[in-house]
């Protein structure tokens, strides 16, 4: 038997540069193409809705928006894809592993995919504007599956140990928000190429060059690791939705993975409106975007060390249950606010503690039930585990899209406090819902396995 390499922390953080990459890409079509394909522009932000002249912007379902539902299918075949390309990645027997040969072939695709969701759609036939937009939504949430589903499954397989598994987790915790973090610099980076390449094609430029940052980020750890010398492999026999329906049988995945979705909804529909609370109700210029949201980064990772060790102590459900309650304070204290920066900071402060929190948790959760799946059957479907989450919660996602732009099609300001009113109610009844999971009855079964 080939002796495995260990597995260090310094492994794990260039592991975590593929999800800075990954979240990067994600943050700019999530944070920004809502805004910048609806919307009206103002005084204080001229890019709002910069792109909506380009595509249907009427309702054509009731309240239901063309883009809305766009971007709710495409999450749904995202979350369709899941289990196919898990299964694909547990069953693979590549001579570079089970995961990373499918991180090194869709890194650059999933990064030119990007741009091309910011710069084809542009043609001047809103029509066919409109079919760019769908062909290319699939292909990204495509690529992105296909890169993000083999990353996410050696999230348990990295993590061979209890403190591996909340190690790595905190690592690509931190990586993921500073994607994100990055990603609301769009606005920032476009307006500083405006005076050379005009609104749109700063804007344009912008995404190019956090693509290429982030498709670089993405490859170091796909081909810096070498999976087969610290990871000792099996394919899994098991077709794909079989692997699927024996996933959600486990019943403590299934009570984690009703509030996750829950959760999911929530935060999608804060963090699509985000943009939006911060320019049409607190009146802010969204050049400040960034700021507010470094300042809740910096905040947030300043706390990961604390969520590390106490979570090592007390357990990770009750932390992630504190978590679930703090965003539920964000979200109303968002449905609430008044005008000026200072609403701002105060959102950026009260969210930074449940984003240490539940950034880092939820994913050892999944790797423990996985863990505890593989010593029980001895059968590794760690890929399966982790696309079936996000299985789950993508199709929350793509409730929490229809939701916001049916919602706030209107445009005025109540619109937007009533998607933050949902998310309130929404992030409380899945923090209800957790109560229910086991996390240590899944711990002592794995130490007794063991």
């Amino acid at each position: 038997m080939k002796q495995l390499k260990p597995i260090t922390n310094k492994l794990l953080w260039i592991f975590a540069l593929g999800q800075f990459g990954w979240s990067l890409l994600s943050g700019v079509v999530t944070n920004w193409m809502v805004y910048y394909y609806s919307g009206t522009p103002d005084a204080k932000n001229p890019t709002t809705g910069i792109f909506a002249s380009g595509i249907t912007q009427n309702p054509i379902l009731f309240k239901l928006t063309l883009f809305g539902l766009v971007l709710a299918v495409g999450r749904i075949f995202d979350a369709i894809t899941d289990p196919l390309i898990a299964g694909w990645s547990d069953r693979s027997n590549y001579k570079g592993g089970r995961r990373l040969p499918f991180m090194r072939v869709m890194a650059i695709p999933f990064s030119l995919c990007t741009i091309g969701l910011f710069v084809i759609p542009q043609t001047g036939n809103v029509i066919a504007n409109d079919f760019a937009l769908f062909i290319l939504l699939m292909i990204f949430y495509l690529f992105m599956t296909m890169f993000c589903t083999p990353y996410n499954a050696l999230i348990a397989e990295l993590g061979d140990t209890q403190q591996h598994r909340i190690n790595v987790s905190t690592y690509i915790s931190f990586t993921f928000i500073v994607g994100q973090s990055f990603s609301f610099m769009l606005p920032n980076l476009a307006g500083a190429l405006e005076g050379t390449f005009g609104l749109e094609g700063g804007i344009r430029i912008a995404v190019a060059i956090m693509a290429t940052v982030a498709c670089i980020a993405m490859l170091i750890p796909a081909f810096y690791i070498k999976e087969r010398d610290y990871i000792d492999s099996k394919p899994s026999e098991t077709k794909p939705f079989t692997s699927l329906v024996k996933t959600f049988s486990n019943g403590q995945f299934r009570r984690f993975v009703a509030s996750d979705v829950i959760y999911f909804f929530a935060l999608t529909l804060f963090q699509t409106g985000l943009a939006f609370y911060e320019t049409k109700l607190m009146k802010i210029e969204d050049t400040y975007t960034f700021l507010l949201t470094a300042t809740m980064t910096f905040i947030s990772v300043c706390l990961y060390a604390p969520v590390n060790i106490i979570a090592k102590k007390v357990g990770k459900k009750k932390l992630i249950i504190t978590g679930f309650f703090a965003y539920s304070v964000v979200f109303l204290i968002t449905t609430l606010c008044g005008q000026g920066l200072i609403w701002g900071f105060i959102v950026a402060f009260t969210a930074a503690v449940p984003m240490a929190i539940l950034g880092i948790l939820p994913q050892a959760c999944v790797a423990d039930i996985s863990e505890l799946t593989r010593l029980q059957t001895g059968e590794d479907r760690s890929g399966m585990f982790f696309a079936a989450r996000t299985f789950a919660f993508k199709m929350g996602q793509a409730l929490a899209l229809v939701v916001f732009t049916s919602v706030t099609v209107s445009g005025t300001e109540a619109s937007y406090r009533t998607s933050a009113l949902i998310a309130f109610i929404t992030c409380f009844i899945g923090a209800c819902i957790f109560f229910t999971f086991n996390e240590k009855n899944i711990l002592n079964q794995i130490e007794s396995l063991k």
